[in-house]
């Protein structure tokens, strides 16, 4: 399973509870520098996008969302800590 992350310079100890979760390819993007929004890409074999809302701008979750509606890829958001994260991959169906 692939997983797109919007936000935070590094992904830290999350990196490994996701994969210990079944997301076997993590795509990150910083969300820091404006021209990513230009050329970001959601993965066509995404299973979903992670966006941490405290490390993105307005017009970055904006992108995102568009994108992923888009190619109807579903959307979480969560703050960067793994008890937000884990809950919000749980809700996918996601199981450590």
């Amino acid at each position: 399973m692939t997983a797109l992350v919007i936000g935070a310079d590094y992904l830290g100890a999350i990196e490994r509870k996701m994969r210990n979760m079944g997301v076997t390819e993590i795509s990150h993007v910083s969300g820091r520098h404006p021209g990513e929004v230009k050329k970001m890409n959601i993965p066509k074999s995404a299973a979903f996008v992670l966006v941490f809302t405290d490390y993105v701008n307005h017009n970055i979750a904006k992108a995102v969302k568009s994108h992923a509606k888009a190619q109807s890829i579903p959307l979480v958001y969560a703050k960067r800590s793994w008890c937000f994260v884990e809950t919000e991959l749980t809700k996918l169906g996601l199981s450590s």
